[in-house]
């Protein structure tokens, strides 16, 4: 099974999301990184873009598929971790901590509360296999 922090909110399409009063850290998941594979590139936004919730922000690049990344709260983006455009495979070798992509002010910090918890998580990747 995946690795699933206890910590983190997840989403349907297996972004995670850390929530430190009004700012979110997102990324995408063990899961995700898992299937994607060897991840080379990673299209990120800028700060001070905009985005609402389950929009896309980004895209990541592998060597299998490009996959678009959303958002699962609605923010604007106040930083980008810029490292994983020179070492993307920090989103494959630590998907929950050198590998996250955006960091959020969000525009209603409850708002994460709707996504699932880890255990809720492990059961929809259980349920999907």
């Amino acid at each position: 099974m995946s690795n699933i922090p206890e910590n983190l909110r997840y989403s349907k399409d297996h972004e995670w999301v850390l929530v430190d009063g009004d700012t979110a850290t997102i990324g995408i998941t063990d899961y995700a990184q898992h299937s994607l594979g060897d991840v080379v590139y990673i299209d990120m936004p800028r700060v001070g873009d905009k985005f609402g919730t389950h929009e896309a922000f980004g895209s990541v690049e592998s060597v299998k598929a490009v996959s678009e990344i959303f958002t699962p709260v609605a923010g604007e983006v106040i930083e980008v971790n810029d490292s994983v455009n020179d070492t993307p495979e920090d989103v494959n070798n630590d998907p929950y901590e050198a590998g996250w992509m955006v960091k959020l002010k969000l525009d209603n910090p409850g708002e994460a509360d709707a996504l699932m918890s880890s255990v809720e998580y492990e059961e929809y990747l259980a349920a999907s296999e």
